[in-house]
């Protein structure tokens, strides 16, 4: 009987994390518009597989996004160079780029940062 207890306690907390935690999903138009029309936090997290640098961000984007602070946000991924459209779409010339949108404004972008400090920053205006 305490085991039962204990495994559905485990459950519900990865529950809990899971609704507490924002989403990293592929980039889709058809998504991207759909976060945009109902006014969602975004960050367009723009990489590539070869990148050390994006290879930096990705655990500090991932943490994040574990955090309560910004489990309305959503990152979409792009591959950098699979989605020339996209990129063309975003004025993005380099991987590693980040693009905050509040619902449909754009409110920040970087490249290349690899600190926690930045990428938080960037990722606090899409939910300030």
């Amino acid at each position: 009987m305490k085991f039962a207890k204990a495994a559905a306690l485990v459950a519900l907390s990865a529950i809990a994390s899971i609704a507490t935690a924002g989403e990293i999903r592929p980039y889709s138009q058809a998504e991207f518009d759909k976060l945009m029309h109902d006014g969602k936090p975004v960050v367009v997290d723009v990489s590539a597989t070869w990148c050390p640098t994006c290879k930096a961000q990705k655990p500090i984007v991932e943490g994040l996004m574990k955090q309560p602070a910004y489990k309305d946000v959503t990152v979409l991924s792009v591959d950098f160079d699979s989605a020339k459209p996209t990129l063309r779409k975003f004025k993005v010339s380099m991987q590693s780029t980040l693009v905050a949108f509040k619902g449909p404004k754009e409110v920040g972008r970087s490249t290349g940062d690899t600190t926690l400090e930045g990428i938080e920053g960037l990722v606090k205006k899409t939910v300030q």
